[in-house]
């Protein structure tokens, strides 16, 4: 079996295994990667973020539907919270997004595995996977509420956020860093009592922003707004496909940043391990007769 033929020819068999494949094996992940990177960066990615239970993952069901019949092929990633016991995902987003998968749209769990914001290695070559599969666009759909939103935004084209009026502190999560990196930010479940408010509220909170962000009033029960969005994010695909290269180089940029300090990191571990310097200041830490931080000063010394 040609994983890499498959994966081309957008085989959902051969797609799954190269994903299973970046999660969970990465001698086998850098082979493959390396296969398929030099063609990789062209397809638009979209983070969709925002508090559990905003209805996200409907809502990326319903607009999957609307930009497939603008000619799309889209692809989502759902990053779910990671299951202690079995490492998995769990939230199963699958099971809320059938609908757009008969339209074509592929979708995909993936556990977050503690990696900061879920913005793991395996999320990216999942991305590259997807695209050299032919999907564009990607959208992610990311876990939660707090730092994995704004560590979601550095990897995706544009960013939404979405909120709905059952969640009482929405305006104290966007404070949390939210008002800078949503490109639109959407009040979901608009059908419910306080809508209105809220879309008022976050519209006056978002001003401040220097993107100049949307808000738009969504609801998948009735189906109100999902077209407009859709619409609003081809306008965004096009409009910014002009910068897609220099986003794209500086993506790289941090990415092997991350790749160089994990590798760092993992060195250093290993020499501390088997280094009798570090045995003797940690005796001596440990005896409170040194404090850390002139124990590690000394211990970097001695690791030149």
């Amino acid at each position: 079996m040609d994983l890499t033929r498959d994966i081309k020819q957008g085989k959902r068999r051969a797609i799954a295994r190269a994903i299973s494949m970046v999660e969970n094996d990465e001698k086998e992940a850098r082979v493959l990667i390396k296969k398929i990177f030099k063609g990789s960066g062209k397809s638009f990615t979209i983070g969709i973020t925002g508090p559990a239970g905003a209805g996200k993952s409907t809502l990326i069901d319903k607009t999957s539907i609307v930009l497939n019949k603008l000619g799309y092929k889209t692809a989502v990633l759902a990053i779910d919270p990671t299951s202690h016991i079995t490492g998995g995902a769990i939230l199963g987003d699958r099971v809320r997004m059938t609908e757009s998968t008969d339209s074509g749209t592929y979708i995909r769990s993936m556990a977050s595995r503690g990696a900061t914001g879920a913005v793991s290695m395996a999320l990216r070559n999942s991305m590259r996977i997807l695209e050299f599969a032919g999907f564009d666009p990607i959208i992610i759909e990311s876990v939660g509420a707090g730092q994995t939103e704004v560590d979601i935004s550095k990897v995706v084209d544009v960013t939404v956020v979405v909120f709905n009026p059952n969640t009482g502190d929405n305006i104290q999560t966007i404070k949390a860093g939210l008002t800078e990196i949503g490109d639109i930010y959407l009040i979901n479940k608009s059908d419910l009592p306080g809508a209105s408010q809220l879309f008022d509220s976050v519209r006056d909170f978002i001003g401040m922003s220097k993107k100049n962000p949307m808000v738009m009033m969504t609801s998948t029960k009735s189906n109100k707004g999902i077209p407009e969005f859709a619409k609003k994010l081809q306008e965004i695909i096009e409009s910014r496909k002009k910068s897609k290269k220099q986003k794209e180089e500086s993506r790289l940029d941090a990415e092997l940043r991350d790749i160089v300090l994990n590798n760092v990191k993992n060195k250093v571990n290993h020499m501390l391990d088997s280094s009798s310097v570090y045995a003797k200041y940690l005796k001596k830490v440990q005896a409170k007769t040194i404090d850390p931080f002139e124990a590690a000063d000394k211990i970097s010394k001695s690791l030149k």
